[in-house]
This record gives structure tokens, sequence and C-alpha cells, in this order.
């Protein structure tokens, strides 16, 4: 099953637009930008559902082989007109680690990455030699910039320690990725891990504490984000394919009926029997628990919720969580850092939550043209 909408027939030269590519465990997803007068425009996007080439429905999470999901991303280029082979790619947060560690804070920038590199070898579950790693020291009141900020790595702390967020991601995982690209005809300048290129499309005020909800399709992933960095991440084991399955066993349709119902009704009066808010009460009940732990260790507020993934698209999903949280609850927009016809407008406010991270490797690939 495809969907894809090409905004433009542009004759642009290949070089002058970049392309996101979000390798996701139920879809692919692209998105194309260009750069005019500043301003980021957006040239075509699309998307794939990855289950049918496995033999499941679509909106459920896969295992493909490197060689499907390269034949899968093929196709999706093609039906989306894209136009460009210059991109960068997502790596899943399930195949990466994150973790915020306080290290001995040295002043030559030389010494401070050696301490950084050696210290590192106590948080990773596997040798060094076997992953890539980078590393970010946390600003203490401005936002860090990810996409290779080196301010962010020599900026001085007041205190003998300093906080530094470790990133591994594991060289089989690379290996794949760049494989599945190179098989595409792609040319990927970098790899990032995805609630990085949702910070960068999704978070309008990077230095106040904010939680991302990302509902993806086989689990939900919970972040709360401060001064740019991920302070503190979770994973629970509930997402997007267990709403459609809910709306399919409480419904008794199939789960393509189930799937399309999510969007159109979702929690909206006249829903699907309430099934949806069942599954999302689950998710809830652990976010509150999450939120509430860090608000209590860092004794400050969280001051907003934000919603992304293929569960953000489920209808009337804000207005539910407004209901259920005490703060401000937004359902991600990242195509409106984007500049498009007004008649796509309402469009791309509908499945906006899914395309958050393609949109984000855009716009950074974009900072580098």
């Amino acid at each position: 099953m495809a969907f894809f909408d090409s905004l433009f027939n542009t004759l642009k030269k290949e070089e002058t637009s970049v392309l996101g590519v979000d390798i996701g465990s139920s879809s692919l997803k692209v998105v194309q930008l260009r750069k005019e007068r500043g301003q980021a425009i957006l040239e075509t996007y699309g998307e794939l559902a990855l289950g049918p080439y496995g033999g499941s429905e679509v909106g459920q999470a896969t295992n493909l082989s490197a060689e499907q999901i390269t034949e899968t991303l093929k196709d999706l280029l093609r039906e989306a007109k894209v136009t460009t082979t210059n991109c960068g790619v997502s790596v899943p947060f399930a195949r990466s680690l994150l973790t915020l560690v306080k290290l001995p804070y040295r002043k030559n920038p030389e010494e401070q990455k050696t301490v950084i590199e050696l210290e590192a070898r106590k948080y990773i579950p596997v040798p060094v030699s076997e992953v890539q790693l980078d590393w970010f020291i946390v600003p203490e009141a401005e936002p860090a910039q990810f996409a290779e900020d080196e301010s962010a790595r020599g900026r001085e702390p007041k205190a003998d320690t300093v906080d530094v967020l470790l990133v591994a991601v594991h060289n089989d995982e690379l290996s794949l990725l760049q494989g599945v690209v190179a098989g595409a005809g792609l040319k990927a300048s970098f790899y990032e891990i995805e609630i990085f290129s949702t910070i960068r499309a999704v978070v309008d005020d990077p230095v106040k504490p904010v939680m991302i909800i990302d509902v993806g399709a086989a689990s939900t992933k919970t972040y709360v984000v401060e001064h740019g960095v991920v302070a503190l991440s979770h994973a629970i084991s509930v997402g997007s394919q267990d709403i459609t399955r809910a709306i399919s066993v409480s419904g008794n349709v199939s789960i393509v009926a189930a799937e399309a119902l999510k969007k159109k009704e979702g929690l909206g009066d006249g829903g699907a029997l309430g099934s949806p808010e069942l599954v999302f009460s689950r998710i809830f009940s652990e976010v509150r628990r999450v939120l509430m732990q860090y608000e209590t260790s860092r004794k400050k507020s969280i001051t907003s919720i934000v919603f992304t993934g293929g569960g953000g698209v489920t209808k009337e999903l804000g207005s539910y969580a407004k209901s259920t949280f005490s703060i401000d609850v937004y359902v991600a927009d990242p195509f409106s850092k984007t500049e498009a016809p007004a008649f796509m407008r309402p469009v791309l406010e509908e499945i906006g939550p899914e395309f958050a991270v393609a949109v984000g490797l855009a716009l950074r690939k974009l900072e580098e043209s």
C-alpha cells in the first residue's frame, strides 16, 4: 500500500534538493525539500507500509531483510517521484544507546575528549570497537546543536564535573542501513538517531523541559528534552499496532479497516467502541509515571507534551490527551517548518506526526547545502 504526493514537477538540478529517509519498523517515509530564499520548500513526500512486503498487514511492525527493505525503498522513491539522491537517514532508537552521565571536567578540549572516551567504556554493554561513539556536553544555559556542533563540545562548565550525553550505534546496524541506502541508489552524508531528527522538527523551544511521546508501531518511546538534550528516555511496550488491533477486535473488522478507522474516527465521538482509549490509558499511565519521576528528581516541571509517530495520527488524540494531562499538549506538525501550497495544509497537519523524523532529517540535510 502506498501513499504519496508529488507537490511540484520540479526541473531543479538534483543537487538543489535534499531527502530525509526514515526507515521505521512498520513503514518507510521520505521527505524531499529544497532551499529557496532561506525557506525550506516541500517538494514531495511519501510513505510505504512494510507489512505487505513481509506477509503482514499495513501498520504492523515487521522484521524484513535488508534486501526487502531496499526493494521497498526503491518502490517508494519511484512512486513519490523523488528527484535527488542526496539524503540523511534515520537510525532507530531501539538500535542505539543514549545515556546521560556526569564525568570529570577538563579545561583542555583534548584532555576532555580523552576522559569522555575512556569513561564511556563503563556505560556501553559491548566493546567500544563494535560501535560508533559520539558525545555531547550538555550546555548549562543554551540549547545544544546536534548537527555536529563543536561549540557545544567545548563550552566550559563552572563546576568540576560536566554532564555528557553518550550516543552509540552498533556497527552492524550502520552497515545494514548503508547497504540499504546504497542498494536504493542514494548517497547519505549522515545517519542520525531518530529522536534528534524529531527534536529538530517538532520542538520550538528546546531550552524548557518538553516531553515527546513517539507512538511507534511496536512500542511507544517517551523522551524528556531539555536544552536540546535527551535528559530522560523510556520505552513502553505498547504501540500504534496495538491500537489498531484493539479497534479490529472490538469493531469486528479487518486490520486494514481498523487502521483506516483509527485515522478517521479514533478517539472522537462515534469512534470504534472506545477501544483506542483502553490502549492509550495504558500508555498514559506509564507516561505519568515517567513525568513524575523526572519532575521529582530534577525539581523542575515539564512545560508541554508533543505527540509524534504513527499513533500520533489517531483522530482526536490531542483533545483526549488534554483531558488527561494538566499541561499543554500538542500533536506534532513538522510540516509547519516547510513552505507548501495552502490547499495542502490540512492534509499535512493530519499526517504530520508520522513524518517528524523524515522532516527533521531533511532540515538537517538542508543546513549542509
